[in-house]
């Protein structure tokens, strides 16, 4: 199978079930924007790998490949807007354990972090500059995912608000972790 397919030359692209829609169709641009906070986590989790001199971080590289794919499927169901696929494809699921998974994760980093008493501004050490990036990319997300018609399913709207919280939650452990200080406003 080739890489290209010249279906999308005209500036269309297809969605989960045929139906042809233009490249910049509010629904491609939801999903698009959960793409690149996808590949904004690679660039985190590569950031990650490449640090040799900092303490472990096995725990929020291995919970960045499961949201990786988390995200994969959330964007399977933005794709899908009359649920086609969803009861077909097991891996394009998401269920409450997902967020409820996100949470667990947040108050196991968050009891090893100080007390947040200010707003702080987004940088540190370059991993975690790179998931302030993809929070912000995540909100941009959400923003596209709710004002979507048909109106996506609440769970899917849940699981991107937790995730960008848990990126907050991570930044903030990876400049713990390495001793990068948070800069306060």
């Amino acid at each position: 199978m080739k890489i290209y397919t010249r279906t999308g030359d005209a500036g269309e692209t297809s969605l989960f079930g045929g139906t042809r829609v233009s490249k910049s169709d509010v629904r491609v641009d939801a999903y698009g924007e959960v793409d690149e906070v996808n590949a904004l986590l690679g660039v985190a989790l590569a950031s990650l790998s490449a640090r040799a001199d900092s303490p472990g971080f096995a725990d929020i590289a291995g919970a960045i490949v499961k949201i990786q794919r988390d995200l994969f499927a959330l964007g399977a169901r933005l794709a899908d807007p009359n649920d086609r696929i969803s009861p077909r494809v097991t891996k394009a699921v998401l269920q409450n354990a997902d967020v409820e998974g996100l949470e667990q994760l947040i108050d196991r980093l968050e009891a090893d972090l100080p007390p947040l008493t200010h707003f702080i501004l987004p940088g540190g050490a370059e991993p975690a500059a790179a998931l302030h990036l993809a929070r912000t990319v995540c909100r941009r997300a959400e923003r596209r995912m709710v004002a979507l018609q048909p109106a996506v399913h609440e769970l899917l709207i849940r699981y991107i608000n937790r995730l960008s919280d848990l990126l907050f939650v991570m930044a903030r452990s990876v400049n713990h972790r390495t001793g990068a200080p948070e800069i306060t406003w």
